[in-house]
């Protein structure tokens, strides 16, 4: 049996994605049950962080922890990857000392690289292009709140960026509708939104992508690696920003959601952030539990 990696929501299909989030929401009852739950006793996990991270790195280490095994974090100064290794050479070595390997870095191909070379399950923390454990956690949470996502209308509000391309690969695997707005300049990538075969439409206006949707979903609009582009951007995005007049314009009981971290009175205002509607707080711990079904699945 070939090693299963998880660098992308469409690695795995629709059915796995469904029975992983059924797990993920019955390891969380497990925990705040007090059940103990360790089916990856003596395993580890290299955690490489090119970029820096709080959730990311808290959930994996401690959800490593509570499954019974070890996660160790490796940053390019300290190994010799920071030194002009071949990242091919990392991963052949890494790959034959632990039982996993978790990644979260720039380019998406130093993801694929990694898993090319890697004889253990790969995991994509996040690159450029794509955030997959976060949209677990994100379908964890409208599932435990709302049940079935199918046939909903999510709405993405501003940049076309990793987030935003997940989510089109979520709408691709769980069958929702996805709205995305985005400013001239910021679009998510044409061939990705061309393969959702019609469940993806885009708009330049984020009152008609909100109109009528369960569930509002917007990013900071200056991601890690591009603070010089902060003040250009702030610009650019002028009229993307959600706040209650845009969460108006969607269903009643819409959700709001947001990977964090949140630059508040920019791409969301604190009302919406702090309000009724807005469950980015369960959305956040949910990456812990979510990440715990993943490598339990991979790794188990």
């Amino acid at each position: 049996m070939s090693t299963r990696h998880f660098l992308s929501l469409l690695d795995f299909s629709s059915d796995e994605l469904h029975a992983l989030i059924d797990h993920a929401i019955d390891v969380k009852k497990k925990l705040k049950a007090g059940t103990q739950h360790m089916p990856l006793s003596g395993k580890v996990l290299a955690m490489i962080f090119e970029k820096s991270s709080t959730r990311t790195r808290v959930s994996f280490e401690a959800g490593m922890s509570q499954l019974g095994g070890h996660a160790m974090f490796l940053s390019p100064q300290s190994i010799q990857l920071g030194r002009g290794e071949p990242i091919e050479d990392s991963a052949r070595v890494i790959s034959s000392m632990v039982d996993g390997i978790m990644i979260r870095t720039y380019e998406h191909e130093r993801v694929e690289i990694i898993a090319d070379n890697s004889r253990i399950p790969v995991i994509n923390g996040l690159s450029d292009y794509l955030h997959p454990c976060q949209l677990l956690a994100d379908m964890q949470t409208w599932f435990e709140l709302r049940g079935e996502i199918k046939d909903a209308t999510v709405a993405w509000i501003g940049d076309g960026n990793n987030m935003c391309h997940s989510y089109i690969n979520a709408a691709i695997r769980f069958g929702f509708k996805l709205n995305i707005a985005c400013p001239q300049g910021y679009l998510p990538d044409d061939n990705l939104v061309a393969s959702a075969n019609g469940l993806v439409k885009i708009f330049d206006s984020a009152e008609q992508a909100t109109t009528a949707a369960d569930l509002i979903v917007t990013d900071v609009f200056a991601s890690m690696g591009q603070e010089q582009e902060q003040q250009q951007r702030l610009l650019d995005f002028d009229g993307f920003q959600v706040n209650q007049t845009l969460m108006a314009k969607a269903s009643n009981d819409a959700l709001f959601m947001h990977c964090l971290p949140a630059h508040r009175g920019e791409e969301v205002t604190t009302d919406v952030l702090e309000g009724a509607q807005s469950v980015v707080w369960q959305e956040a711990e949910n990456r812990l539990h979510a990440q715990k079904a993943l490598l339990e699945f991979l790794m188990r």
